[in-house]
């Protein structure tokens, strides 16, 4: 198959970097070093390292949501409960022609998905691209960053192991929306640390529940009881401490907010939460 395609002609290549290892934590800045030693001249983008801990599903929807404005380049994510057991280190190169690497949890496969569709994947087994000696429980450091600097500098794809069929990755999916008579059955998929909380589906589920959705207000069924809110397109059109459905800003799905205040906390939300949406 053929190669990712390089970097633009006189512009170094990108790695993101996504973790759960926490924003204080030296962990970040240990990893970057390592890839700088191998890869100098790589600009690395810290998408976040506030993921909640070992929080396989909350990493792959922040990358999910990220990687369309991420310039082609490799992409390291590392939220890794299973590191030093039997879960596959791998990359995976996406259509679009960049390279995911990290662990076969599902952390990965959505944002491939979302860059054209994923087209190869490998298994991390050459130990000549690692840093040595391996620790069993920080791949991020020793397997994981030198691979995917390795990459950004150039080195061969197919260099880094063995491929494996793309079906037996382990395959994450996000809540889907689910439509019944008058009604839209949606969950909470992601809340972030306003407390706005993403919801399964977007502004054409809201329409097939009739017309147009901005200004219209909706019966919502919650954990703690119903609520009725309205839609709008932005926070400013509702008083502070009210609540509204609202698009959210990579435009691919529902928000549920609260002006100047925290929808999963008024609310009492969380991530899974289900969500039924009627009109009022």
């Amino acid at each position: 198959m053929a190669e990712p395609a390089p970097a633009p002609a006189g512009r170094p290549p990108v790695i993101s970097f996504l973790t759960d290892f926490g924003p204080d934590a030296t962990a970040p800045g240990v990893c970057r070093g390592v890839m700088l030693g191998i890869a100098p001249e790589a600009r690395i983008v810290d998408l976040t390292h506030a993921v909640r801990p070992f929080d396989v599903a909350e990493g792959a929807f922040l990358l999910w949501t990220a990687i369309p404005h991420l310039p082609l380049g490799v992409h390291l994510a590392v939220v890794d409960p299973g590191v030093g057991t039997e879960r596959r280190p791998v990359a995976l190169r996406a259509a679009r022609g960049d390279v995911l690497v990290g662990p076969d949890n599902g952390l990965l496969r959505p944002a491939a998905e979302r860059l054209g569709g994923l087209v190869e994947a490998r298994v991390l087994e050459n130990p000549a691209l690692w840093r040595h000696p391996v620790s069993s429980t920080f791949h991020g450091r020793d397997m994981f960053a030198p691979v995917a600097a390795h990459l950004a500098a150039g080195e061969p794809f197919a260099s880094v192991g063995p491929v494996v069929d793309v079906s037996a990755l382990v395959d994450l999916r996000f809540p889907e929306p689910a439509h019944r008579p008058g009604a839209l059955e949606s969950a909470v998929i992601f809340v972030d640390r306003f407390g706005n909380c993403r919801l399964a589906g977007d502004l054409d589920d809201l329409r097939r529940l009739g017309g147009e959705p901005d200004g219209r207000r909706y019966r919502l069924t919650l954990p703690d009881g119903p609520r009725e809110v309205p839609f709008h397109r932005t926070f400013g059109r509702v008083e502070p401490g009210e609540p509204l459905l609202y698009e959210d800003a990579d435009m691919a799905g529902l928000g549920l907010a609260v002006r100047n205040g925290s929808a999963a906390e008024v609310l009492g939300l969380a991530p899974g939460a289900q969500v039924e949406i009627r009109p009022a």
